[in-house]
């Protein structure tokens, strides 16, 4: 309790200033050795590589497709396909924005439900034609608006829950940034799940986890640390299968980032290529059953 007291009031002594698209940074970084709550204000900087960043490095000759073909498009979730390396793939990513304007466009990468529809979408095209789908996983969580819920976000979500657990091609999801709730696991249900060093993933935020336990959100660090949700506890626990190094952090050394995941995405696609399908969906079912057993 005494190291997250420490925790807050260092964060909140640390100057803000202004980045060059116009959005504030912490001034000055965490610790060489950050703790849970400054990790999290590394997965949050506004600096940091989107979804689009990663697409632009790690594949060429993407082509973006869109809409759910019941209502429409969101710019939250981009997803086409591509290629990696010389194997075609289908890409899927929650995408934020740069400017205020586009993050108002984007809803600071929080989908509406006909963004997992078109996901869902694009993943039983995948399926068709037997392309690897990889997922760039980067939102607070689903979008929580009325119009949301009028076009029943929960069950979109489901839907995308079930039948990813159905679908027979390789699945690689890397959380990249933010990984929030449902938000996240409606395009993460996969064979792999590989996060960045310095990205979280998490049932809820610290700020609504603190809101609901100490009716104070300003008791975020604690939360943070109570949920437990670096990426090197995500490893030992089972919910991530791989932590990919941020050597100067992502937002300072993005071209070291992109080279680690690209070598790490080579290594996951081919050993899940030598599976047969009915072996992946087996592994890919009992690898979630499993996630929250513990020995006492």
């Amino acid at each position: 309790m005494i190291q997250a007291e420490e925790s807050k009031t260092s964060l909140k002594n640390t100057a803000l200033k202004k980045s060059s698209s116009g959005q504030e940074s912490l001034a000055e970084e965490p610790s060489s050795h950050p703790n849970i709550w400054e990790k999290i204000q590394l997965a949050r900087h506004p600096d940091r590589p989107h979804a689009l960043d990663f697409i632009r490095a790690l594949f060429r000759d993407f082509q973006e497709l869109h809409g759910d073909r019941r209502f429409g498009d969101d710019a939250a979730i981009v997803a086409g396909t591509a290629y990696f390396q010389s194997l075609p793939v289908m890409v899927i990513g929650e995408q934020k924005g740069r400017t205020v304007k586009e993050n108002l466009t984007r809803r600071f990468g929080c989908p509406q439900p006909e963004g997992y529809r078109k996901a869902m979408r694009l993943m039983q095209m995948a399926d068709t034609f037997q392309l690897p789908i990889l997922t760039f996983v980067d939102t607070p969580g689903a979008y929580p608006g009325i119009e949301s819920e009028e076009r029943h976000v929960a069950e979109a979500i489901a839907v995308n829950l079930r039948e990813m657990m159905r679908l027979s091609v390789p699945i690689i999801a890397v959380v990249i940034s933010e990984g929030g709730s449902g938000g996240a696991l409606g395009i993460a249900v996969a064979d792999r799940v590989l996060i960045l060093e310095n990205a979280y993933y998490s049932v809820i935020s610290p700020e609504a986890c603190a809101a609901i336990l100490w009716k104070d959100r300003s008791f975020a660090s604690e939360a943070a640390e109570a949920l437990q949700l670096s990426s090197e506890n995500l490893l030992r626990w089972g919910v991530a299968d791989e932590v990919i190094a941020e050597e100067e952090n992502a937002h300072v050394s993005p071209d070291k980032v992109f080279d680690a995941l690209r070598t790490s995405l080579i290594k996951h696609l081919t050993e899940l290529s030598r599976w047969s399908a009915e072996e992946r969906m087996e592994r890919r079912y009992q690898r979630f059953r499993v996630i929250g057993s513990f020995a006492v």
